[in-house]
């Protein structure tokens, strides 16, 4: 469906917004483009790998969190070829902190694929990108128009809220947003597809923002709908959205002078790959006296002891509160099977979520 027939299921004000000009959006950007660690200086070429490396960052992340992350991982790998002749656990480990670690691993799949079967040359269009481990549709498009300028229109939350306002999309994401692609696509010039795409990502970080958005400031103010209605915070429409049940759970923290007692997590599920202290499994229905039977076992603990309070995360499905038992062992005592001793002074070091760095910091009386 064209965006002209899919506008006529769209409400619309008596007064029709005017007719949108990429050419206004491009000068904005030209005087007001956010400078970026990944961002090629204007007039300059995109580099691929730090594209594609700041998308797969920045997803489901914010700009401030992500900067630190990707300047440690371009030292330490400064193209695609190195990154993809790194193991998996120094990835997870430099990852460690950033959160949705399964990411993580797909950006080491996508190096070693590009490395093994494209030469350590990343395809330039969106159905080869596409065919990479880890990349979606949304990452593909971004990387096809910011560091190939393909004529596509990628759509991040930033570009749902514009391009949602712009046009009064009453259709809810996101069932939307295959219709926000396609208005979005009558943004692009004939050229800089990929300036366009981040104009409009820096219109919704800057002044399309999700509240009091600075419609005086934007560049494509008269062409907006939802700002001719005077509704414009209302978009994007949204489903409601659903919260996983509560899971509970048991943390063990065992010490062993300055040693601490870990594990690694399976290399598939969730935080896959990731060290963890010793734990019970995670489920809705979970109580302390089933928990401890899954403590790990050490023949020399005789007594757990329960911290006061409970560590407590949120996942994207699931929020999870953990209880932490702690227990100190002699100095020689060994790690069952699958575990491991490792100096507290170099957990920095290892690959620890963030959950369960709060669990250790509680445990050790640090939280």
């Amino acid at each position: 469906m064209s965006p002209a027939r899919a506008a006529k299921k769209i409400p619309r004000t008596e007064t029709e917004p005017v007719v949108m000009r990429p050419a206004l959006l491009l000068a904005w950007y030209d005087r007001h483009r956010r400078v970026l660690p990944w961002r090629a200086p204007a007039g300059e070429t995109p580099d691929p790998y730090a594209v594609w490396l700041s998308e797969i960052m920045l997803q489901q992340t914010t700009v401030k969190a992500v900067g630190p992350y990707f300047q440690k991982f371009l030292a330490r790998w400064p193209h695609v070829a190195a990154l993809g002749r790194a193991s998996l656990d120094d990835v997870l480990r430099m990852w460690a902190g950033l959160g949705y670690y399964s990411r993580a691993r797909n950006l080491h799949a996508c190096a070693v694929a590009v490395l093994r079967d494209h030469g350590g040359v990343f395809p330039d269009t969106e159905e080869g990108l596409r065919a990479l481990p880890g990349i979606g549709p949304y990452t593909a498009a971004a990387i096809a128009a910011i560091a190939f300028d393909r004529r596509t229109m990628p759509v991040d939350g930033n570009i749902e809220r514009v391009v949602s306002r712009l046009f009064a999309i009453e259709e809810p994401l996101p069932q939307a947003k295959p219709l926000v692609r396609q208005f979005g696509e009558t943004l692009l010039g004939d050229t800089r597809a990929g300036d366009s795409a981040q104009a409009l990502m820096d219109l919704g970080a800057s002044i399309c923002t999700p509240k009091k958005p600075a419609c005086s400031l934007c560049p494509l103010d008269e062409s907006c709908a939802a700002r001719l209605r005077g509704d414009q915070e209302t978009f994007p429409r949204k489903a409601p959205k659903k919260t996983g049940k509560l899971r509970r759970g048991a943390a063990f923290v065992v010490t062993r002078g300055d040693e601490l007692l870990v594990r690694s997590r399976p290399e598939k599920g969730l935080l896959g790959g990731m060290t963890e202290v010793p734990g019970s499994d995670w489920r809705a229905a979970q109580d302390d006296e089933a928990a401890l039977e899954q403590a790990p076992q050490l023949g020399c603990v005789t007594r757990w002891n329960r911290r006061l309070g409970v560590v407590t995360h949120v996942f994207t499905h699931f929020p999870l509160e953990l209880v932490v038992y702690t227990a100190q062992v002699p100095a020689r005592a060994r790690a069952p099977k699958g575990m491991r001793w490792v100096p507290i002074a170099t957990l920095d070091g290892e690959a620890l979520p963030n959950v369960m760095r709060k669990v250790i910091a509680h445990g050790l009386g640090n939280g």
